[in-house]
């Protein structure tokens, strides 16, 4: 009996220490997990570029491209317009092959403003690429850098364009927005930010 009570007490004493075992195990696995949930954090980027010097140069730019290309269009519907006033007024004394020539220069024309439309609105979104590339390659250096400092694992975009949800639609902890911090990084003073039409930017 006493050579089995000895037999019985290794054998609780082993379970015991397995069950002790697998409790520490299960704690350091969720310490571990607790350890390693990621910290997520947000900005707005239109918030951070309307703040920029550059995007006033950028807007200034874009502006005067587009002036280019309205002058252009312009020139194409006077020059159009003027041929359809002639061939109007003068088609009632027209040769029947002359009217014929003159209103198929009528639809050549038509169809080269709708060419130079189609080409010039390409145009315009290959400038303002061209010219955002840069800026938008700074601001992403200047997220890294702050995401990088204050321990962050992804940073996600309250920001909306052309009618796009933003990525992140609600945040209950204001203290993960690093949009100012990408500001003070790029060596910007943070201050309220309106976009083209005078409305304050949220950040």
């Amino acid at each position: 009996m006493i050579r089995l009570n000895k037999s019985l007490k290794s054998i609780i004493k082993m379970k015991n220490k397995s069950i002790l075992s697998l409790l520490l195990a299960i704690f350091l696995s969720a310490t571990c997990a607790f350890a390693q949930t990621p910290k997520i954090g947000y900005t707005n980027l239109e918030y951070i570029l309307a703040q920029l010097p550059e995007a006033k140069q950028i807007e200034s730019q874009l502006k005067e491209f587009e002036k280019q290309l309205q002058s252009q269009l312009q020139s194409k519907y006077t020059e159009y317009e003027q041929k359809l006033d002639t061939y109007r007024k003068g088609q009632a004394t027209m040769a029947e092959i002359v009217k014929q020539d003159k209103e198929q220069e009528l639809i050549s024309l038509q169809n080269n403003i709708r060419e130079f439309e189609e080409k010039a609105q390409g145009e315009m979104q290959n400038k303002q690429v061209a010219l955002l590339e840069p800026v938008l390659n700074k601001i992403q250096k200047a997220i890294d850098k702050v995401a990088e400092e204050n321990g962050y694992t992804y940073i996600l975009s309250t920001h909306t364009e052309m009618g796009t949800s933003a990525i992140i639609l609600y945040a209950k902890n204001l203290e993960d927005n690093i949009s100012d911090k990408v500001l003070l990084a790029l060596g910007v003073t943070p201050k309220p930010a309106t976009n083209q039409s005078g409305a304050p930017v949220k950040k």
